[in-house]
C-alpha cells in the first residue's frame, strides 16, 4: 500500500520566499510583486509606521528643543514694568527728608533722589583734612559754644568761597548738594570771589575728630537792591497782575505774596545761599549763621538788616520765612 506524501510549504511559505527575494534581490521587482496585497513592507518603513503610531521619540525630542529655545528666550527677555496712568495724582513729589523734588516712575530721577537724599541724613564732616589747612585758607572762628535751643553746641567759622584745597573741595561738594535741592544755578567764579563761606559746626555722634556741617550761608558783596513792598501793597498787587495798566510792583513768588518796588537801592550785603537741613532745621542754626555774616562780612562795619543793609536773592517758601524772622520787612531783593 502505497502512502501518499503530503507537502508541507504552502502559499505563505511561497509568499514569504518571494518577499525575502525581492528584498535581497537588487533587480527591479516586477509589477506583480508590487501588486500583492500580502508583500511586507520593509524594515525601515515599518519604523517609520511605528514612529506615528506611538509616542515618537522624534517628536519628543523636537517639543524638547521647542521647550528649550522657549525658555532661553524667557531668560533674555527684558523685564518689563507695568505703569499706570492716573489723572487725578501727579508724579511730581517733594522729598520731606531732603527737599528735592523729582518725578515718580524715572529711573533717573528717583536714583538722583537715593543718592541726594541719602547725603543730606547723612550729612558732610569737616574733618582733620580741612583743619589742616585752615592756615592756609584763612580760615576764622567766628564763634565757639553756641547753643542751639535743644541744648546742643557748635562753632561758627568762616573763609574766601573760592579757597583751594580740600577745603575747596568740600565747599565745591556742600554747593553742589545746595544746588540740587534749592533747584538754583550753580554760583559762578566771579561771585565765589566776592564772597564768603560760613559754616556752623556741631561735633559729630560717630566720630571724635570730626564734625558734622549742618549750616551754611554763602554771603556776597553787592551794590543794589530792592525794598520789599508792604502786605497791603502785595495784595494789591496780586489782584492786578492781569491788568498792564495797574502800577507794577515786580514778582518775587506772587504764590507766597512777595512783591518788590523797582526802585534799586545801595545794599552793601547780599545772601545769595542759605541752607541748614530738614533735620537740623527750627534750631537756630539760621539766626546765627546770618547774624555772623552782617557782622564780619566787611571788617570792623557791623551791617544791620532792619536798617536795609542785606538783601536776599529770591528766596523760598522756607527762605522767606527766616528771611523776615531775622530781618523783618527792611532786608531787601536782589537779582543775582
Amino acid at each position: 500500500m502505497s502512502s501518499k506524501v503530503k507537502r508541507t510549504y504552502g502559499a505563505k511559505k511561497t509568499s514569504i520566499t518571494r518577499t525575502d527575494a525581492s528584498l535581497l534581490s537588487s533587480s527591479p521587482v516586477s509589477d506583480e510583486t508590487e501588486a500583492s496585497p500580502k508583500r511586507k513592507r520593509p524594515l525601515q518603513e515599518q519604523s517609520n509606521i511605528s514612529l506615528k503610531v506611538g509616542q515618537p521619540p522624534l517628536k519628543k525630542l523636537k517639543a524638547s528643543i521647542r521647550r528649550g529655545n522657549g525658555a532661553k528666550d524667557v531668560a533674555n527677555q527684558k523685564t518689563l514694568t507695568q505703569l499706570h496712568f492716573t489723572i487725578d495724582q501727579t508724579i511730581f513729589r517733594a522729598c520731606p527728608r531732603c527737599g528735592l523734588s523729582y518725578t515718580k516712575g524715572a529711573p533717573d530721577d528717583e536714583s538722583l533722589h537715593r543718592t541726594h537724599c541719602s547725603r543730606i541724613e547723612k550729612g558732610m564732616e569737616w574733618g582733620r583734612e580741612e583743619e589742616k589747612e585752615t592756615v592756609k585758607n584763612s580760615v576764622v572762628q567766628f564763634a565757639s559754644g553756641v547753643r542751639l535751643k535743644d541744648g546742643r553746641k557748635g562753632r561758627i567759622i568762616y573763609f574766601k568761597a573760592d579757597a583751594g584745597g580740600k577745603i575747596g573741595q568740600k565747599l565745591t561738594s556742600l554747593l553742589e548738594t545746595i544746588s540740587l535741592t534749592l533747584s538754583s544755578p550753580p554760583l559762578t567764579p566771579d561771585i565765589l570771589r566776592n564772597s564768603k563761606a560760613y559754616l556752623f559746626l556741631l561735633p559729630s555722634t560717630t566720630s571724635p575728630s570730626c564734625e558734622k556741617i549742618v549750616g551754611c550761608v554763602i554771603a556776597q558783596r553787592i551794590e543794589t537792591a530792592m525794598a520789599i513792598a508792604t502786605p497791603k501793597e502785595c495784595e494789591e498787587a496780586k489782584e492786578s497782575l492781569s491788568d498792564v495798566t495797574a502800577p507794577s510792583l515786580i514778582a518775587v513768588d506772587p504764590s507766597a505774596s512777595l512783591f518788590c518796588h523797582p526802585k534799586l537801592l545801595p545794599t552793601p550785603l547780599g545772601i545769595s545761599r542759605l541752607f541748614v537741613p530738614a533735620t537740623q532745621r527750627r534750631q537756630g542754626v539760621a539766626r546765627h549763621l546770618l547774624s555772623a555774616a552782617a557782622e564780619t562780612f566787611i571788617h570792623g562795619c557791623p551791617l544791620d538788616p532792619r536798617g536795609g543793609q542785606v538783601a536776599f536773592t529770591q528766596p523760598t517758601g522756607d527762605g522767606k520765612a527766616v528771611m523776615m524772622g531775622w530781618g523783618g520787612r527792611k532786608v531787601r531783593i536782589y537779582q543775582e
